[in-house]
């Protein structure tokens, strides 16, 4: 554990491995700064970034990440920083109309039994809508954290899948692999090849392994 956890904080921002799921918990100590750490590491390698902060203000994450090297308010003027500031959004939440869309729509249900409004937000939040953003490299998902959902209401199985729904929305690097049969020419008997794919709106574009625009 400690010699990955030493390889994460070591690692080159040019080393970020799309398709990963990194959960952390704490116990008798700490571990904020993994996530302050994360979040430079990140936006540093040029990666869209979507941040729902759910403990602290954009401006606390905004001091620590100067002392880090990065300017959160650079970031979220150029869109690669998509920012959720949940202290500041559970409360405007309640002052919206009825009916009216908002990430943190389960506030005002009875009982908090989706966070799919949430999840939309997430979605369209790292979908790439002009040249500009499409040039950021893999999008990242910081969620920090995902005990205070639990203190809110919301229950113990939304939250998983919350982060299962995220997880398929953010890692959409498919991997297809496809196997000749008989009756298929004798030189390609038993030959197999591992293709990558993105699914799109309305198409599906495939490329040789290792060679998608995402992990060049």
């Amino acid at each position: 554990m400690f010699l990955e956890l030493n390889d994460l904080l070591n690692a080159s921002p040019d080393r970020a491995e799309p398709g990963k799921l990194t959960l952390l918990c704490d116990a008798e100590t700490d571990g904020s700064f993994l996530v302050h750490h994360f979040l430079s590491f990140y936006l540093k390698a040029n990666c869209k970034v979507c941040f729902v902060a759910l403990g602290q203000s954009f401006s606390h994450y905004n001091i620590v990440g100067q002392k880090l090297g990065v300017s959160l308010t650079t970031a979220r003027e150029r869109r690669q920083l998509v920012f959720l500031e949940g202290l500041r959004s559970a409360v405007d939440v309640f002052f919206r109309a009825e009916g009216e869309a908002h990430p943190l729509q389960f506030l005002r249900e009875a009982k908090a039994a989706s966070l799919q409004p949430l999840y939309e937000f997430v979605r369209e939040a790292l979908k790439p809508v002009d040249q500009r953003e499409a040039a950021w490299k893999s999008p990242v998902l910081l969620v920090d954290d995902l005990s205070v959902l639990l203190s809110l209401g919301v229950g113990a199985v939304a939250v998983p899948d919350f982060v299962h729904y995220c997880r398929a929305c953010v890692c959409w690097h498919g991997k297809l692999r496809v196997l000749w049969r008989t009756p298929s020419p004798p030189a390609q008997r038993g030959r197999s090849l591992t293709f990558q794919y993105k699914i799109q709106d309305k198409s599906v574009s495939f490329f040789a392994k290792g060679m998608s625009p995402a992990v060049l």
